[in-house]
């Protein structure tokens, strides 16, 4: 792939803009009485609970209630969601002016997996930090919870395509997800798996994409 062929970008948000760290979530659910979280994730996640709440369809408050079932009486809905949003870290300023940069070289879309609790909070971080609508930092910012789909499905990254009338051949997906990576390779969408260090490392100063991407 060369970067000279691309005029489209699509960023994930948690693990690639965002900084996260779900292991901030499982030492908070554990210090308010779940006790072991990893296995209360997967009960939950047997039944679809944290997907339902990503596509919406199941409420924040239908959520809370589900995890309180399984934790102490005497835990408070608020004490679950700054538990659940504990994983939510900081987005650095040198990211933001990327994407400001970047946004002038190409148009970029961001496509995330994420839920209506964690979306509160995050722009609730951004806007008093930087006093700027972080959705304006894109073309369009497309959220699982409003558009009611999620990666990997195939109907997610064809929304996006499609409202756009994207070419897969000129477009880049940035994710930290392999399995998300994969789904948009198999669409004929260009992409790049980020594992390590910060995205600023893919581009110029000007926000063009640097060769390591051909």
């Amino acid at each position: 792939m060369e970067a000279k062929n691309i005029k489209n970008i699509i960023f994930d948000l948690g693990g690639v803009i965002l900084n996260i760290d779900y292991n901030k979530t499982a030492r908070a659910f554990k210090e308010i009485g779940g006790t072991n979280f990893d296995t209360l994730y997967s009960q939950f996640r047997q039944n679809n609970l944290f997907d339902d709440l990503e596509t919406d369809n199941i409420k924040p408050r239908r959520f809370i209630q589900e995890l309180k079932s399984a934790l102490p009486l005497r835990v408070s809905d608020n004490q679950i969601i700054n538990a659940w949003n504990a994983m939510l870290l900081d987005l650095p300023k040198e990211r933001v002016d990327l994407l400001k940069s970047v946004g002038k070289q190409y148009q970029i879309f961001l496509l995330s997996n994420t839920n209506k609790i964690h979306y509160d909070a995050y722009m609730a971080y951004f806007n008093s930090t930087y006093r700027l609508n972080f959705n304006s930092l894109f073309e369009k910012a497309y959220y699982s919870h409003e558009i009611g789909l999620r990666k990997p499905n195939n109907d997610c990254f064809e929304f996006v395509l499609k409202s756009h009338s994207l070419n897969t051949t000129e477009t880049l997906f940035i994710d930290d997800s392999i399995q998300h990576i994969e789904s948009a390779k198999r669409l004929g969408i260009k992409t790049y798996h980020h594992t390590e260090g910060c995205i600023t490392k893919l581009f110029s100063a000007e926000g063009d994409l640097l060769n390591l991407l051909a």
